[in-house]
């Protein structure tokens, strides 16, 4: 049986990680599919994992009372889904939506929490990878403030 580790030393996210560290985060691993307009997760619930995108497109939108559904980032093919299994309480704090079929590599986030724990220096790895990832969502969430309420 084929493993998944050939597959995951292609996604950008994991772009330069070690073979040992592959090797670690492929038992958190497995194939998904989420159909169009399907929801991935919605902001509050668990966030028991993260998504790397093989194929398709996702929403990540957050709701407001005054405007409805808001888009803060649209991501594609070798983007990645989810930070929130990292930090506790470890609960969404987006709604992410297939807004084209989805084809992913989810990681079981506690899984992956005690492998980080078990070796630190994957830890520290995964550590600095999401810190870049939530930089951008950081960013990306700025962008669409200006936007939102740049002329008033």
């Amino acid at each position: 049986m084929e493993t998944l580790e050939p597959l995951l030393k292609k996604h950008p996210f994991l772009k330069d990680l070690e073979e040992q560290y592959i090797h670690r985060l492929v038992s958190c691993a497995k194939n998904v599919r989420y159909n169009e307009n399907e929801y991935i997760c919605h902001e509050g619930q668990e966030a028991a994992a993260f998504y790397l995108i093989r194929e398709g497109r996702a929403a990540i939108e957050i709701y407001s009372p005054e405007k409805g559904m808001i888009r803060i980032q649209t991501i594609e093919a070798g983007d990645v889904v989810g930070w929130s299994w990292l930090i506790a309480p470890y609960r969404w704090h987006f709604d992410i939506r297939a807004i084209e079929p989805i084809r992913a590599f989810e990681f079981d986030g506690k899984c992956l929490r005690g492998k980080c724990e078990e070796d630190h220096d994957l830890g520290y790895e995964m550590m600095k990878r999401f810190a870049h990832l939530i930089e951008e969502r950081l960013q990306a969430a700025r962008l669409q403030l200006l936007d939102i309420y740049g002329d008033k």
